[in-house]
């Protein structure tokens, strides 16, 4: 098959823009399940512990999800090109519906975890087939529109959840949040079945080799060391024996998918990926967008209840002021890249959401809500301009044949920032509120958590109060300086001009 064909004649031959539109709204509606499955639980957490038990392992139902979601996306990658988007979408999208029904059956917490983790595994398919398809249905010029609504319903999606996931919990049941899954799922597995048609592949004479050994050996790396960062400083100190078991054990398994990915015919994670200076950019970049997403997304929450005084709706709506500017920047982009590039779109991007991190820690104290809720605005503004080009522009740099792996590539390395940024911050905040609160009730050893408790339960005084500033803005500085990274990379590394592909 010749990589560099019309993309809306790879996606769907002939099938028209009315088809098209049915597969834009399925994969809409997947992204939407796999954003939300990633928050819905949180606020249910009281009544699943209540009913079920287990709450010494209930951080799992989190971290499983996301751990089974990032190790998988690069598998899913090289399955989608070696055997198309639709077989790779729709059996994710039927492992994701069976993990639903199962979770919703779950009898106790062990079990609803495992569960859990077969989701995660179905959503990894849809996280990265959904990304690549967009690339496939809409040539160049058209792609920051679809890519814009498929950033819009993630993030909508992903801040609906809790607020959704809690209305499920008070006034239905809490497998609900499960159960609803089914009929968006079936729909969209409906939509894909019936409307996305890919061209035939042409026969190549061999059979189509799948690296097994190195897909297994990648789940098992990305697992060891992913859970060592989430459960490191939470379920076990640091120094620990678990934390240098995980690690240790990762960083073996680490070797063995090198030894792997050199030696296999077709390797999951292939060479071309890193020794390619825009892509190896790309993915670095994005990796430093998911640390330094952490800072708000986690940290900015317990500011504006605790900071500034918010009902938990309000603080809520604090951060959610960066989903209203950043699709709108995203859609906007292509006007500055078609003139300038994408490289200097996102380091303009990224240079700007730098300037406007580092201005967090200088908010007054209390300060006033809009505040912040102007900082995160601009910030969402400028992060579209920095995310949407570099995918695009990543994309648009493959052929058919690539695309699954390079898009799956971009995406592991965000959700991997992600887990380090939780980790990295966490550790940045407990120090801080340790240094302010040592020995202070208690409150200095127990980290964020103790105090976020001690604020709910109305003992925590002014000092508590600085000291959670004090914290949350260090963790703004340290997302700046992620951001400064991505900057440099770009600068450093990645081409002036992107190597474009012709549609």
């Amino acid at each position: 098959m010749d990589s560099t064909r019309p993309a809306v004649e790879e996606a769907g031959a002939g099938t028209g823009p009315d088809r098209r539109g049915a597969v834009v709204a399925a994969l809409m509606l997947a992204m939407a399940l796999s954003a939300l499955d990633a928050t819905i639980v949180s606020t249910a957490v009281p009544q699943i512990v209540g009913d079920l038990g287990g709450f010494s392992l209930f951080s799992w139902l989190f971290s499983g999800y996301l751990l089974a979601v990032t190790v998988t996306l690069p598998v899913y990658g090289k399955l989608s090109d070696t055997y198309g988007r639709k077989p790779v979408l729709v059996a994710g999208a039927s492992l994701f519906l069976l993990g639903s029904l199962l979770c919703a059956l779950a009898w106790n917490m062990g079990a609803l975890i495992a569960f859990r983790v077969l989701q995660g595994l179905g959503g990894g398919a849809l996280q990265g087939t959904v990304q690549t398809l967009a690339a496939d249905l809409y040539p160049l010029k058209d792609r920051p529109r679809i890519q814009a609504r498929l950033s819009t319903v993630w993030a909508v999606s992903a801040i609906a959840g809790p607020g959704l996931g809690g209305v499920l919990a008070a006034y239905a049941d809490w497998r609900w949040i499960f159960l609803i899954n089914l009929p968006i799922g079936a729909l969209a597995l409906w939509l894909i079945v019936r409307h996305l048609h890919e061209p035939a592949r042409e026969a190549s004479g061999t059979r189509a080799r799948v690296d097994w050994a190195g897909a297994l050996a990648v789940f098992a790396c990305g697992g060891a060391l992913l859970t060592a960062l989430v459960q490191g400083g939470v379920a076990w100190p640091w120094l620990s024996a678990p934390s240098l078991a995980l690690f240790g054990t990762g960083l073996a398994l680490l070797a063995a998918v090198v030894v792997i990915e050199r030696r296999a015919a077709e390797p999951i994670i292939p060479g071309w990926v890193w020794r390619r200076r825009t892509i190896a950019a790309v993915n670095l970049a994005l990796g430093a967008l998911g640390l330094l997403m952490v800072a708000p997304t986690v940290f900015l929450p317990t500011y504006a209840q605790s900071v500034l005084g918010l009902a938990p709706v309000a603080a809520g709506f604090v951060l959610s002021a960066w989903t209203l500017s950043w699709p709108v920047s995203a859609a906007l982009s292509q006007h500055v890249y078609r003139r300038i590039g994408f490289r200097n779109t996102a380091m303009l991007g990224i240079g700007t959401a730098c300037l406007i991190l580092f201005a967090f820690p200088f908010l007054p104290y209390p300060g006033e809500a809009w505040q912040p809720t102007l900082l995160m605005l601009l910030l969402g503004a400028a992060l579209g301009l920095f995310q949407l080009p570099l995918i695009v522009g990543v994309q648009s740099t493959v052929g058919w044949s690539e695309r699954g792996t390079a898009t799956a590539s971009v995406l592991f390395c965000r959700q991997t920032g992600q887990t380090i940024g939780a980790a990295v911050f966490g550790a940045i905040a407990n120090g801080v509120l340790a240094a302010r609160l040592g020995g202070t009730d208690g409150l200095g050893a127990g980290g964020l958590d103790s105090v976020t408790r001690a604020l709910d339960s109305g003992t925590a005084d002014e000092s508590v109060r600085r000291a959670i500033a004090d914290a949350v803005h260090a963790v703004h500085l340290g997302a700046a300086g992620a951001a400064a990274l991505a900057f440099l990379v770009l600068l450093l590394v990645a081409p002036r001009r992107f190597p474009v592909l012709p549609d």
